[in-house]
């Protein structure tokens, strides 16, 4: 299963809106085939893993095992069910990650293998494979976008010098928000924010498609911004500031991270930070160059 997740990772610049999803065939003792879903509209994981299965291991099939991330679908979308894939394939057994939140599939693919006389079992590495697919289960459960709050700061908790942008992230640490961008479906900032310092929000230092931009206003609320994302399938959101809107949000609950990157750099003035609710943890804390990035998720998710 880990290797499922290693494989599944792969896709996420091309798979949206689809999930990330890895397959693994073991038989003999050994993996005879893997892959994952590349690029939305295309070959499913298990589609490409069992292709990749050569001649000469085919027989091994009705004694093989099949490690998926993430449940097999059992619908007919712009491919056919894995789930009818795997029965006619014929393997023995098949190990699942998680269930499938989306509506036309949600236990109905482990429903069908079982029906066929399939041993499946559910739940391997489970939170990991939730981890990895939190944008799209989070979308179809919730009816919104997940919801990254960023910002950096000085080490001595001010967003900018008393009105103006100060640079805290490093090339290196740039290159990681560029990175981060790639991975988000759309990106959102204050009006404020958007006059004083017209950030482009682009992704130009990394590989991978812009993010949709938003800019609030007093025209443009945070609940339209939230019936937009859904309305066009934007799974995943970040939210970049300044203060008063990362505030907004925070006040609202509507948040499932928050990533903050701290400076050494020392101000003594300027806009504080915003007020960070209490039920969060820390599930890790880098150190780049100087910098230190800490994300935090709230602590009953």
């Amino acid at each position: 299963m880990q290797r499922c997740l290693q494989l599944a990772r792969m896709g996420i610049q091309e798979a949206r809106p689809n999930p990330l999803v890895g397959a693994v065939i073991v038989a003999d003792g050994r993996i005879i085939g893997e892959g994952y879903h590349v690029r939305c509209g295309e070959g499913h994981a298990e589609v490409n893993a069992f292709a990749s299965v050569r001649a000469g291991d085919e027989h091994l099939l009705p004694d093989a095992t099949i490690y998926v991330s993430l449940e097999p679908c059992a619908h007919y979308g712009k491919t056919p069910p894995c789930a009818e894939l795997i029965i006619r394939k014929g393997v023995r057994r098949v190990v699942v990650g998680c269930t499938d939140p989306f509506a036309k599939v949600k236990g109905r693919g482990i429903q069908m293998l079982r029906d066929a006389g399939i041993e499946v079992t559910v739940g391997v590495l489970e939170k990991e494979c939730q981890w990895l697919n939190r944008h799209f289960f989070t979308f179809h459960e919730k009816q919104r976008p997940y919801i990254l709050l960023k910002w950096a700061q000085s080490k001595d908790g001010f967003i900018d010098k008393d009105g103006c942008a100060v640079a805290f992230s490093t090339p290196f640490t740039k290159m990681l928000v560029h990175k981060l961008r790639a991975e988000y479906d759309a990106i959102l900032v204050g009006r404020t924010t958007w006059e004083r310092e017209q950030p482009a929000l682009t992704v130009r230092e990394w590989h991978g498609r812009n993010p949709h931009r938003f800019v609030l206003s007093s025209s443009c609320g945070i609940d339209d911004v939230i019936a937009q994302c859904a309305d066009s399938s934007l799974q995943s959101l970040i939210v970049e500031g300044g203060r008063k809107t990362l505030q907004s949000f925070i006040d609202r609950s509507l948040y499932d991270e928050i990533r903050i990157e701290t400076s050494p750099i020392t101000l003594t003035s300027g806009t504080p930070v915003p007020t960070l609710p209490l039920n969060l943890c820390t599930i890790s804390q880098e150190q780049w160059d100087d910098n230190t990035i800490v994300t935090l998720i709230p602590d009953n998710k």
